[in-house]
């Protein structure tokens, strides 16, 4: 897909059910083999789009961003928000970044991320984290965009135990320069 087209802009409520699209078909491109199949299962749309719902109109901590392209609509999101512990020194976080699968290598997880550090920047923020599944392959897209391994953990998800990667950026100004 060449020269794709995007616009990011913040998140309205109405686009839920686009956001919980992206979320899902992410999360079954990347994590199939890797995530149980219980938990990949249970998202449902209709839940997904729910949560979103209920996130994107809270006006909270938690902000969401996501990236159009012409008729295709919703192709991408992101949120972020403050840093949920203090991983690295970071004071900013950004919470979830998915691509639809087919515009993967069409720039717009970088216009995202990039779009995510002006807006923590604007907010006060001047570090951020970023928590990544220690076997997502997309994770070195991270590295790419000059983040620097910070942390890793280990959590439980439906009772299986999953290994995480956090990747920082200590100064939003430079992780801005890298995501353009």
């Amino acid at each position: 897909m060449d020269d794709v087209t995007i616009a990011v802009r913040r998140a309205r409520p109405q686009d839920a059910a686009g956001v919980a699209a992206v979320y899902i078909s992410s999360w079954h491109d990347t994590y199939a083999g890797i995530l149980p199949a219980q938990l990949l299962c249970a998202m449902t749309p209709e839940g997904q789009a729910a949560r979103w719902r209920a996130t994107i109109g809270a006006g909270g901590r938690e902000r969401v961003l996501v990236a159009e392209q012409g008729a295709a609509g919703i192709v991408g999101m992101t949120s972020y928000g403050p840093a949920r512990d203090n991983v690295g020194g970071c004071d900013g976080e950004i919470y979830t970044l998915y691509v639809d699968p087919n515009y993967f290598g069409c720039g717009i997880g970088r216009a995202l991320l990039g779009s995510a550090f002006v807006e923590l920047e604007r907010r006060g923020y001047a570090s951020c984290v970023i928590w990544a599944h220690a076997k997502n392959p997309v994770r070195y897209f991270y590295e790419a965009m000059g983040g620097r391994l910070v942390a890793q953990r280990r959590i439980r998800l439906m009772g299986d135990v999953v290994p995480e990667a956090a990747f920082g950026w200590s100064r939003l100004a430079l992780a801005q320069r890298a995501a353009h």
